[in-house]
């Protein structure tokens, strides 16, 4: 068998390992499609508009904060404003991926880039940390399935989001808050891990009560990465080693 014979069927390999990887976000990012395409719809979107804002923005939370906006008919620039306060926790996101899709080619970086989520991350940076290389066939299979079916059930939801039932009296969202915390889990062995979690959590409660959802995401990344700068190297466990 010849070396691209052998590149080829690793590359199949690695996409069809990252799509079993994808299955558990599908399934718990459903419920919250479907609603995304209905609140769309009675915020006066049509079933194109919302499905376009899927395809091109691709962000839960921001997609929820802009059709909440856009229904109160707010300036432009607060609504880009909004999104990108909402999302900010994407830029700390892609400086630690960076370093581990910097051998990929820029088109394929980009590519990489767009498809970033909270699972996409975490998965990736675990990967990493296994001592693993982070493949773009392996990043896209578990990037792709997500993007798909995130478009497709938001066109469903604003097609159909009259017949969907309540999603909470289905107990269906417990799904992704679930899975994330299996992520944050999976983070355990990491230095700060505590403490850093602690702090995220604290500020995003405080926030969620204070200033509301989806604010309080962003706000309790942050008040994390900021504990994780103050505190001393002596508590990472680095200090102190041969």
């Amino acid at each position: 068998m010849s070396a691209e014979a052998i590149s080829e069927n690793r590359a199949k390999s690695d996409f069809w390992q990252g799509v079993r990887l994808s299955l558990p976000v599908v399934v718990a990012a459903a419920p919250f499609g479907l609603l995304f395409g209905a609140l769309a719809v009675d915020n006066g979107f049509s079933v194109l508009e919302a499905l376009l804002m899927s395809a091109m923005v691709f962000g839960g939370a921001s997609q929820m904060v802009g059709i909440e906006l856009f229904g109160q008919h707010v300036a432009p620039w607060l609504i880009v404003l909004s999104i990108f306060a909402v999302n900010f926790r994407h830029v700390l996101y892609s400086a630690g991926i960076g370093r581990r899709i910097a051998h990929w080619p820029p088109v394929q970086q980009a590519v990489g880039y767009f498809l970033l989520t909270d699972p996409q991350f975490a998965v990736a940076e675990r990967k990493a940390e296994a001592g693993e290389t982070v493949g773009f066939a392996w990043y896209m299979g578990l990037g792709l399935p997500v993007y798909v079916f995130w478009v497709a059930e938001s066109a469903l939801g604003a097609a159909f989001g009259r017949l969907i039932p309540d999603t909470h009296a289905l107990g269906i969202d417990f799904l992704l808050p679930i899975y994330f915390l299996g992520l944050v889990m999976g983070f355990r062995k990491r230095p700060l891990w505590l403490p850093v979690v602690i702090a995220s959590a604290a500020a995003s409660i405080i926030a969620y009560k204070t200033v509301g959802s989806p604010w309080h995401v962003s706000i309790g990344a942050v008040a994390g990465v900021l504990l994780a700068v103050i505190l001393p190297p002596r508590h990472s466990g680095v200090e102190g080693r041969p």
